[in-house]
């Protein structure tokens, strides 16, 4: 590297050239992987609901699967798919926990595992499966339960490498802020331009739905009113088909491209990294390793804010793209919703360190999730019938990304530093179990995203093959996306009054643990 340029990157880091420490390049190729990684993420868990809805039409009026409408299988999907492999974390973990190889045991899952997430997640999207069709529906659920558990055998090794990297937790805080800006620039890229490019490739198919919309169709083809009931029936319904068949392949050209570029990212980040606090000691049990995580009250107070804050985003999951397609009739708006964040998310990353140093992780998170918490609250009440209402919530979206970023960086280096107090306690360090947690509320975040979403789509009695909502539907949808996040925001603070660690604590404890192995 440039001398410059990597002495920029040690300052950005706070690592030191030589010292036979975490050096840049493996932070960025840490963060790199992560990068990649987001493109496999997104593109599953804001787009595979939405295909499953509009391209394969189970959002439709009349369809059923068993006893549950379409759209309301959907939502138990994923719901139920995420909470089961979100309880796979802490089995992953303790795969992890035991694994050992000369590559270390986080790293070797990046290489392992490249392909077949690439595999799982192209066969989610095959356009070979029949719309509305039961049978489609049962083999999409095995697919889909597949990918999350390859997914899982990645994840969790992923995040838990970070403390294998470095102690410091200075250090690896900044790895960690950097690497979340990584992942949610590729989350990013692929929350704004997939809604764009399907939009666009669908926008021919939209049909007019006024009296002087059908009344110019019938113009346009001679047709007389004796045959315009029919006529415009079988043109609105040959536009859904196709509208659907369309989305079908642009979903899945969309998998095939960014899993084609995520793959290479996967490699890089395995053959860049370095593992350097890796115990070498007799494997831990699945048994052992969750009466450790009793054993971490720290961690368990993270998890549980984790959960009650699983629906504090919900509108940049699949109801914000709902909402953008049906109540605003602009799919591309999606994009505007999930770029408005970015700059309060840019705006954390900058925060997260002075706001460490100054307040302690435990304070910031509380801080900015109760600030949060308030916004929302704003929002919900101004509503989003007028343009000026818009404007308000457009603002209260930009704010929003302060609270997103700091929990989706600070979390983090949170539960890296419940390793050190695991191992300052019992002298085991456990990172494989401790880092199925995060994953754990990811997965359930993810889930609870997905199932609001699905399920305002349904109480909205919105019609996925006609595009048809009321204004009653529109409010519902409105209030049940907005709602969520308002409670969901204050209920994630209230556990972490609770938490103890502080940087101070966190360095007091690495000392005693650098103490005691100098002792033996």
């Amino acid at each position: 590297m440039n001398s410059k340029i990597n002495g920029l990157l040690h300052k950005l880091y706070g690592t030191k050239p030589d010292d036979g420490n975490l050096q840049p390049k493996e932070a960025l190729a840490y963060g790199i992987a992560g990068f990649g990684q987001n493109f496999i993420c997104t593109i599953i868990g804001s787009y595979l609901t939405i295909f499953l809805t509009d391209a394969l039409l189970f959002g439709a009026d009349g369809v059923t699967i068993g006893t549950l409408t379409g759209s309301m299988a959907v939502a138990y999907l994923m719901l139920g798919t995420r909470i089961f492999d979100a309880f796979n974390d802490p089995i992953m973990g303790s795969i992890v926990d035991k694994t050992r190889t000369k590559w270390g045991k986080c790293r070797p899952y990046l290489k392992w595992m490249a392909f077949p997430i690439a595999i799982m997640t192209i066969a989610c999207f095959l356009p070979v499966f029949e719309a509305k069709a039961p049978a489609t529906f049962i083999i999409i659920a095995i697919v889909y339960v597949i990918w999350s558990v390859v997914y899982t055998v990645a994840d969790v090794p992923y995040w838990g490498l970070s403390t294998c990297m470095t102690n410091d937790t200075v250090v690896r805080g900044n790895m960690l802020t950097i690497t979340r800006l990584l992942c949610t620039l590729g989350a990013g890229i692929v929350t704004v331009f997939v809604p764009i490019i399907t939009g666009a490739v669908t926008a021919k198919y939209k049909y007019p739905d006024t009296a002087e919309g059908i009344a110019q169709i019938m113009a346009d083809k001679g047709v007389d009113a004796e045959g315009a009931k029919v006529f415009v029936g079988t043109v609105i319904k040959g536009m859904e088909v196709a509208n659907a068949n369309t989305l079908k392949w642009t979903y899945f050209i969309a998998a095939v491209v960014l899993v084609v570029a995520a793959v290479p990212m996967f490699f890089y980040g395995f053959k860049n990294t370095k593992e350097r606090f890796t115990a070498n000691d007799n494997p831990p049990s699945l048994g052992h390793n969750l009466k450790l995580l009793f054993k971490n009250r720290e961690l368990l107070l993270i998890v549980l804010s984790g959960i009650l804050g699983g629906a504090r985003m919900v509108y940049t999951y699949t109801g914000g793209l709902y909402f953008a397609k049906y109540v605003l009739q602009n799919e591309g708006m999606y994009s505007l919703i999930t770029l408005l964040v970015v700059p309060g998310g840019l705006v954390a990353s900058v925060l997260v360190p002075w706001m460490s140093k100054k307040f302690t992780k435990k304070w910031a998170y509380i801080a900015v999730h109760l600030f949060g918490g308030v916004v929302m609250a704003i929002m919900y009440f101004v509503g989003y019938d007028a343009p000026w209402k818009l404007i308000v919530a457009a603002i209260a979206l930009v704010l929003l990304g302060i609270p997103q970023g700091v929990n989706n960086i600070i979390t983090y280096a949170m539960i890296g530093d419940t390793v050190d107090y695991l191992e300052w306690k019992t002298g085991e360090r456990g990172e494989g179990i401790c880092f199925a947690m995060q994953t754990l509320i990811n997965k359930i975040g993810m889930a609870v995203g997905a199932f609001i979403g699905v399920i305002s789509f349904s109480a909205a009695g919105i019609n996925s093959e006609t595009g048809f909502i009321s204004t009653e539907g529109a409010n519902t949808l409105w209030n049940m996306l907005v709602l969520s996040g308002v409670i969901s925001m204050f209920a994630c603070a209230v556990p972490m009054f609770f938490y103890r660690i502080t940087e101070k604590r966190q360095a007091e404890m690495v000392a005693e643990i650098e103490a005691r192995k100098a002792a033996k």
